[in-house]
């Protein structure tokens, strides 16, 4: 059995894969693309090995925050992962809300990745440096990081030739959670709120005062609003508020993403009774 959970951020993703999982005796395989990095921990929800519950977790925490790390990088890791499960006629449970990364998993979704890598011995710092900026005038890179510099000039011209409508893997189940606006943009105020208290700003300080300003941090809502608070640009309250805010945008476009890019089969989450939905995408499941 391949299981699929998608949805918007703080719809209970993760509550729904460890029920399906315990249940089916599966894997977990993580298609969240700021959950691969480590020390990435309150700002991503990341899973806790007390969550886990025993349960098997694949594509999380394996990548070093000042790694550069792709969509092309994800599918090659996590579909060895995927068919070396099936292979051995294990369940697994796919969860995450990175819909690129999930789909670049589970559809045949052909990247052409340049091999050619150019030699840049020759080429100062300075010289990196205005090469990536005519790419990217915004660039967080620091000029002093050559082995970033060098990476990104060599992979900027990465091709991908999609063809992502047709399923790889055929018998995949692809459930999605959701639940009325105004109460899912509630809950992720109150989740940032929470997130607060559990030390995100101590986490991102750490980061902060290690000079850490990898492309990971620049990506991941709540680490780059909490750095223009400790740059002095913006109060702490403006900082959260405007983590809530870029939350709820990416909910949106969560949404907006699933529902125009895959066949999901949703369901409405009981909030107050959460075990009768997983009674009902455990019906479905068990009946489709």
């Amino acid at each position: 059995m391949l299981i699929a959970i998608v949805g918007p951020t703080g719809v209970g993703k993760t509550k729904m894969s460890i029920a399906l999982a315990k249940r089916y005796n599966a894997d977990v395989i993580s298609a969240d693309s700021m959950q691969v990095y480590k020390n990435m921990d309150i700002a991503t929800a990341k899973i806790t090995k007390k969550e886990m519950e025993g349960i098997n977790h694949h594509m999380i925490d394996i990548k070093d925050v000042n790694d550069d790390y792709s969509v092309y990088d994800y599918q090659k890791d996590a579909r060895k992962i995927l068919d070396k499960l099936l292979e051995e006629n294990k369940n697994v449970v796919i969860v995450g809300g990175t819909g690129l990364y999930l789909k670049a998993l589970l559809y045949d979704y052909r990247f052409t990745k340049n091999e050619n890598k150019k030699d840049f011995s020759s080429y100062s710092n300075d010289d990196l440096y205005n090469l990536v900026k005519q790419i990217d005038e915004n660039t967080k890179i620091h000029k002093n990081n050559r082995q970033r510099m060098e990476s990104f000039l060599n992979n900027h011209d990465e091709k991908v030739n999609i063809k992502g409508n047709d399923l790889l893997y055929k018998d995949v189940m692809i459930i999605g959670l959701t639940r009325p606006r105004d109460e899912l943009y509630d809950a992720i105020n109150k989740r940032v709120d929470k997130m607060i208290e559990e030390g995100l700003i101590k986490e991102a300080k750490g980061f902060y005062d290690n000079k850490i300003n990898s492309k990971a941090i620049n990506t991941a809502i709540g680490y780059k609003e909490l750095y223009m608070y400790f740059d002095g640009i913006i109060s702490k309250e403006d900082a959260i508020n405007l983590i809530k805010k870029r939350s709820r945008n990416y909910a949106k476009r969560q949404y907006t993403w699933f529902n125009n890019q895959m066949n999901v089969k949703w369901f409405l989450i009981n909030i107050n009774n959460f075990e009768k939905t997983i009674k009902e995408v455990i019906s479905y499941l068990e009946n489709n």
